[in-house]
């Protein structure tokens, strides 16, 4: 059972401490967004959107205490950092030296290391305006944290705007050279947490060519056209639609989607590219990605076996949710034709993605 959003009126943001786990910030809008984040991982916690007839319900899937989750939901909702995806066999070389990070998945280096940017507790500041509501979570990450070098500064701003609008911000500086790349790892379920799998829902992707993976995910060759392929999504097409394609192992066996795609090329002036549009037909909710990164992760969470309890009791299975991280590209570091994901002393990280809900029709 999908519980109602928190009596909430719009005022600021409402912060509830937790001596052991940090914070859980409640804010939003009347008849409008209400969104919790923990700063445990400054993670996105819950979501609750109207659907077509204007009755709300949480769409982000979540266990239902952040800071005491079993492993397998150490990323559920999180900033993953300092690097999101992966990096191959967990080294990458830069300005000559050779960087050893910590590793996990065969040896790689996934979303940041074995002790990443989710299982930190962040410090947080609340944010509100007559249009805007939300928390700016800050975090140093030292020289040599999992291995990455130079001292980063880390801002990651969440805010709901009156207009439907969930927007990630990121901002980082560093004292020397290192390769950043942030996103937050939500999955999303429109019809709601704990209502069952996502298969019925339909998904766009704007890419015209994707990254192709070896059985560990890493990249394994330069990026291919999506045209003729089961990675063509630049029209909706429902979920199962998608899956049942030839060239995908089912969700129910661990496959499905976990790619990433690169999106359309954007202006120069540093303004959003829409990424991906999710749609629930039974419930109206659509929510549309926009971003000013060059890819995005597509994961149908076809490795869920029942292990994660959400916050309804429910336990996640395969396809309960899908994530649609805005990110560079998977193992960048040690790709010189992939954009650059280096940050340089002097320079500042920038970064941002915009959820954008409604029920159009």
């Amino acid at each position: 059972m999908n519980p109602p959003p928190p009596p909430f009126t719009g005022g600021p943001p409402i912060c509830r401490p937790d001596a052991e786990s940090g914070q859980l910030w409640t804010f939003g809008f009347p008849d409008g967004l209400v969104a919790e984040v923990h700063t445990r991982g400054a993670r996105l916690h819950a979501l609750w959107v109207p659907d077509r007839h204007g009755v709300p319900a949480d769409v982000v899937l979540g266990p239902r205490d952040p800071a005491r989750a079993v492993p397998a939901a150490r990323y559920f909702g999180a900033t993953v950092g300092r690097y999101a995806n992966r990096i191959a066999h967990g080294r990458f070389t830069l300005d000559g030296k050779t960087h050893r990070l910590t590793a996990q998945e065969n040896g790689h280096c996934l979303h940041g290391g074995t002790d990443g940017f989710d299982n930190r507790v962040w410090e947080a500041e609340s944010v509100h305006t007559p249009e805007r509501t939300g928390v700016l979570l800050h975090l140093r990450s030292p020289d040599g944290d999992q291995g990455f070098p130079g001292n980063l500064d880390v801002t990651v701003g969440c805010l709901v705007g009156r207009n439907a609008e969930l927007t990630f911000s990121y901002a980082a500086v560093t004292d020397a050279a290192t390769p950043v790349n942030l996103t937050n790892h939500a999955y999303f379920n429109l019809e709601g947490e704990g209502a069952g799998d996502v298969l019925g829902h339909e998904l766009a992707v704007d890419a015209a060519h994707y990254t192709p993976v070896d059985a560990d995910l890493v990249p394994s060759g330069p990026h291919r056209p999506v045209a003729g392929t089961v990675f063509d999504l630049r029209r909706p097409l429902v979920i199962a639609e998608a899956l049942a394609r030839p060239g995908l192992p089912p969700v129910d066996t661990g496959g499905g989607y976990d790619h990433n795609f690169v999106l359309a090329p954007r202006d120069d002036d540093g303004s959003l590219r829409r990424a991906a549009v999710l749609h629930a037909p039974a419930t109206g909710r659509r929510m549309e990605v926009l971003t000013t990164e060059p890819g995005l992760q597509v994961y149908t969470a076809g490795q869920f076996d029942g292990t994660v309890v959400g916050k309804s009791g429910t336990r996640y299975r395969a396809g309960a949710g899908i994530a649609l991280e805005t990110q560079h590209f998977p193992d960048s570091p040690n790709r010189p034709g992939d954009p650059s994901p280096v940050l340089r002393p002097g320079e500042e990280y920038r970064s941002r993605t915009v959820l954008r809900f409604g029920t159009p029709g």
